[in-house]
């Protein structure tokens, strides 16, 4: 996503609603800073588990389709128009679809309505940013972007599928490694663009010669790895042959991050950031086969670190960059920025290592829920003025 500080003279309504990252990313943080504190709570016993039926659901389905769709659509929705050289989505359009994403986690969260009301609205939300996407790259004819809406589709598709297992009180395993192998997917894709260009930026603003590697048939290698090992494992997770492919695809992909030159970022950590969340992204593949293969880490820690790990980092990277390019500010991570980036990679070590320790699992359990929501706490505390004010070149 190019760096954008400009809003279009043509909008004249409240600045939050001038771009897609700017409602989505505020809620998102928010959102994340509150439900991962409460569920450590529901863990505790001190709330009954009348949300989503079972709690354990809620926590996986609020996580998975509520916080990081939210990400990703305003992401996307602030990425189209450079891709497509049409109008951002904003106004009215984006009040509605901010508002149907913040109706599908309350009505889901409480019991006012019944299950499959609550189902159909909280579906509706991909559904239309599925719908938006799709609409953007028909009337541009960008159809070299058609694997984003392939993805958010397909996204939109498991979230579905969940509900449906759910209705029906079936396990919703498979339909979480669905929608977890998409976000892996725009994972691999997403990053494999931003990353080497930003890096390729700064070292050219800071006069390095070395640049990173240009994207060539080992990056196709990469990105195919990671499709065949989502594909296995939703399938087969248990299989043999999984576990394997995942393991390639992991040392691919960390060979791929070398690649990029990385340690020559470690002056501006906003681009540090997305090779430590990358880093993430190839190590969780590695751990995730070896679980499979019942080798370290159990399972459910393998899971977190992704979830965790790649996803709390890579989102925050983003989530920074874009509110602070977006907005006319200086593209560079100040003090508050850094303990963000902390705070998030703490509490994902914590999560998914902490468990091999002596230290008393709540103790640990709660101190990394702590510090990976607070992470999202202060960014909406230090970013949310940027989101709900004008740009400040306007």
């Amino acid at each position: 996503m190019a760096d954008q500080a400009s809003e279009s003279p043509s909008y004249q309504g409240p600045a939050v609603f001038s771009y897609g990252f700017r409602p989505l990313f505020l809620g998102a943080a928010l959102f994340a800073g509150v439900a991962v504190p409460v569920w450590i709570l529901i863990l505790a016993g001190a709330s009954g588990s009348d949300m989503f039926s079972q709690a354990r659901n809620w926590h996986v389905h609020e996580m998975v389709f509520g916080f990081l769709p939210a990400v990703i659509t305003g992401f996307l929705l602030t990425a189209i128009p450079n891709w497509t050289d049409r109008p951002p989505i904003r106004g009215h359009e984006l009040m509605l679809l901010v508002t149907l994403w913040l109706a599908g986690r309350l009505m889901i969260a409480m019991p006012w309505f019944t299950p499959l009301v609550s189902a159909i609205v909280d579906a509706g939300f991909l559904i239309a940013v599925a719908g938006l996407v799709w609409r953007e790259i028909a009337l541009s004819k960008s159809w070299d972007r058609a694997p984003m809406g392939v993805l958010v589709s397909l996204l939109a598709g498991a979230n579905i599928l969940f509900h449906v297992l759910n209705q029906n009180g079936a396990e919703t395993d498979r339909s979480e490694r669905m929608a977890l192998a998409m976000v892996m997917m725009l994972l691999t894709l997403i990053g494999g663009r931003l990353i080497p260009n930003f890096t390729g930026e700064l070292l050219v603003g800071s006069g390095r010669a070395e640049q990173p590697a240009p994207f060539s048939r080992y990056d196709g290698l990469s990105i195919a790895l990671v499709g065949f090992a989502v594909v296995s494992w939703i399938v087969q997770p248990h299989s043999v042959a999984t576990g394997w492919v995942f393991v390639t695809a992991g040392l691919a992909n960390l060979g791929r991050l070398v690649r990029w030159c990385g340690w020559l970022t470690w002056r501006e950590p906003l681009v540090l950031i997305l090779h430590i969340g990358y880093g993430w992204f190839a190590l969780s593949l590695l751990i995730l086969g070896g679980a499979i293969l019942g080798i370290g880490l159990p399972k459910e820690d393998a899971v977190h670190a992704f979830t965790s790990g790649a996803v709390g980092a890579m989102t925050l990277a983003v989530m920074t960059r874009a509110s602070l390019g977006h907005t006319g500010r200086p593209r560079h991570a100040g003090p508050l920025t850094v303990l963000i980036y902390m705070l998030v990679n703490l509490g994902a070590v914590l999560r998914v290592f902490g468990p091999m320790t002596d230290l008393p699992a709540n103790l640990v359990l709660g101190v990394a829920a702590g510090s990976w929501s607070g992470a999202y706490l202060l960014f909406a505390m230090v970013y949310g003025p940027f989101l709900l004010r004008p740009s400040l070149d306007e």
